[in-house]
């Protein structure tokens, strides 16, 4: 698979770092438009091969890529810019109401791939436990999953520190109701950025977080 060229990407994040104030972004607009472009080529890039056996519904970069400008109302750190280049590759793009493949790009070895309910609504949760509780076998099938334990290893996400309402101290699935944040990553370093074969690394991470996704947005509907 042919892929794209991200060092402007990961270069023009690592000057915005040391850098995150307007005058300095304004100054240097043309290398955020050239590591933009680029990272916008290579998810348009991700899309047409990964969209040839899974239905993506038609999106484009630009239905995908985050916008890199924070919303600062209500946060202590007043930084104008993220220091990373995101996307939600799924139909409907970042306003998706399906859960996607989120890749992101940041230097210093701080990129990933993830998916999964990270912020999830009370209900979501409560929807991902009840299904635990009922039938807890196809959750724990796609967790042992030769494909996903290579990429993710384990699920990811906080946990409550006791159980959650409802269920006993006792209960066999005990720690997977725990989770508050039912996600998987797959984290890679400035070098499988900048590899050749990284956009076929990527469709390769979608692939064994296909099952992942596909078992969450069920559960949802």
């Amino acid at each position: 698979m042919n892929t794209v060229d991200l060092k402007p990407v990961l270069d023009f994040l690592g000057d915005l770092k040391k850098h995150n104030d307007k005058a300095w972004f304004d100054t240097n607009r043309s290398a955020y438009e050239l590591a933009r472009a680029k990272f916008e080529a290579f998810v348009d890039l991700l899309i047409g091969r990964y969209g040839e056996t899974v239905n993506l519904g038609g999106i484009t970069a630009k239905d995908c890529v985050m916008r890199i400008y924070r919303d600062v109302r209500f946060s202590k750190d007043k930084s104008p810019y993220r220091t990373n280049m995101s996307a939600n590759i799924a139909p409907g793009g970042k306003k998706s109401s399906l859960l996607g493949y989120y890749l992101h790009i940041q230097p210093g070895g701080e990129s990933m791939i993830a998916g999964g309910m990270y912020m999830p609504m009370p209900e979501q949760l409560a929807g991902f436990r009840r299904a635990v509780d009922r039938n807890p076998a196809p959750f724990k099938a796609v967790l042992n999953n030769r494909a996903f334990k290579n990429y993710f290893g384990t699920l990811a996400g906080e946990k409550v520190k006791t159980v959650p309402q409802g269920y006993g101290r006792d209960h066999p699935e005990i720690e997977l109701l725990r989770f508050k944040q039912v996600t998987a990553v797959h984290r890679l370093t400035d070098e499988m950025v900048l590899s050749p074969g990284f956009g076929t690394h990527v469709i390769d991470t979608f692939k064994a977080m296909k099952p992942f996704l596909d078992y969450l947005n069920g559960i949802m509907k």
